[in-house]
């Protein structure tokens, strides 16, 4: 609740552990989870081809270029972040699981309005889109999320009801992002959105040929025979 002191000003809002919330320290927090988040996201987007195409690796790495794939990327950094934050700053901050269920569940719906938007204008004109939106789209949706969980940490108590609907977020996030690449929804979120052109697959693709990056044509070709070698001895 904040209170006020005898001179009418507002005084700070109070932490668990009885001392003001330390805005300050949430937006550094806020701050640096964002740039983690975008980095780890980035580096996700490679991990499954870099693996090999291990299948394992799809329950956090992107298999396809489809819309729900990329959310998964932001998903599993923005959690790992959440724990440690939890570990220091539990008794610091209000609301914590609230702020956290907010924060992951309206990055991706601001990612994606924000990039359809965008696509609904560039594919048109251009005919294609461009890497510097797609980027900027996911910076957009989680700066959202980030703000939101800086206004709810430091925001009075609002009771253990939100706290566990933000627990529920998270819990059915992390296991539709875990089991989507095998549980795939036929919807057009969740199809592989090649050069911007929906290809009609979902989940793991059959052939990963023309998405190469990191590994030449002969390296996949190694990979695909030893996967046929242990189906046939299988």
């Amino acid at each position: 609740m904040i209170m006020t002191d005898v001179i009418g000003e507002a005084a700070p809002e109070l932490a668990p552990d009885g001392r003001p919330v330390p805005k300050r320290l949430v937006a550094v927090w806020e701050a640096g989870i964002f740039i983690w988040v975008m980095l780890v996201a980035s580096a996700l987007h490679f991990v499954f081809e870099l693996s090999g195409f291990q299948p394992w690796v799809s329950v956090f790495g992107s298999v396809n270029e489809s819309s729900v794939e990329h959310l998964k990327l932001f998903f599993w950094p923005a959690l790992l972040a959440t724990l440690v934050q939890h570990a220091y700053m539990r008794n610091r901050v209000n609301n914590f699981w609230w702020a956290k269920g907010v924060a992951i569940i309206v990055a991706p719906l601001v990612l994606l309005a924000s990039f359809y938007f965008y696509l609904g204008i560039a594919l048109p004109i251009y005919g294609r889109g461009f890497l510097w939106a797609d980027i900027g789209t996911g910076a957009l949706g989680v700066l959202t999320g980030n703000i939101l969980s800086y206004r709810i940490l430091t925001a009075p108590p609002m009771g253990d009801l939100k706290r566990y609907f933000g627990l529920a977020i998270i819990g059915v996030l992390g296991f539709h992002f875990a089991t989507v690449s095998y549980l795939t929804p036929r919807f057009f979120l969740y199809e592989n959105f090649f050069h911007y052109k929906y290809s009609g697959d979902y989940g793991i693709l059959p052939d990963y040929s023309a998405y190469l990056v990191f590994r030449s044509p002969e390296e996949y070709s190694a990979i695909k025979a030893a996967e046929g070698s242990s189906v046939a001895a299988n």
